[in-house]
């Protein structure tokens, strides 16, 4: 069960981060609620059941995927960098190379938000999963031991501002949290 507070700090994080979302998609165009509602129309339903899944036998499956998809845009703008492989594999049986892994971290960090009473919103599609996945992209991720004015550098690099930061990092705080078994 979810503490009123820690769903108030994780509502609010999710609602800056709904913000942020949009200008961080800016660079893949095309993207839009419903992108494989022809394609493969059970697309969502799979991410979601799968996750469900998931999140049943361990609920910090949530902050971590969370954490996942904000490592995923930060380093090189939602173009799935981590594979999720459940998802992924049921999705190929259906409508085989039609979904991108990139859809699918944003579909399950979506779904997690949902499964811990958090808010919903329509999820816009349609991103394309990058062909270049470099350790040292991890380099330029927030670190907790960077102080306030890195950080703001690194947020500024990509168009993100203070607020932006707030938002993002306070996820740290709900993944470490749930980690510690305190909230869920």
């Amino acid at each position: 069960m979810v503490s009123g507070n820690s769903n108030q700090i994780f509502i609010f994080w999710m609602l800056l981060l709904l913000a942020i979302g949009a200008s961080l998609v800016r660079g893949h165009k095309g993207t839009r609620v419903g992108f494989y509602s022809t394609t493969c129309p059970q697309a969502e339903s799979i991410v979601s059941s799968t996750i469900q899944c998931h999140f049943n036998s361990d609920h910090t499956v949530a902050a971590g995927l969370l954490r996942t998809h904000f490592h995923d845009c930060f380093m090189r703008g939602c173009d799935a960098s981590v594979l999720i492989e459940a998802a992924k594999t049921q999705l190929e049986a259906v409508c085989p190379g039609v979904v991108s892994c990139a859809d699918i971290l944003a579909l399950a960090a979506h779904d997690s938000v949902v499964l811990v009473n958090g808010s919903s919103w329509a999820v816009p599609t349609g991103r394309r999963d990058g062909r270049v996945s470099l350790v040292t992209d991890a380099d330029n991720l927030p670190a907790f031991t960077d102080s306030i004015d890195v950080q703001k550098q690194k947020f500024s690099a990509l168009g993100l501002n203070t607020q932006d930061l707030v938002a993002l990092v306070g996820n740290l705080t709900l993944f470490s949290l749930t980690k510690a078994g305190k909230v869920l």
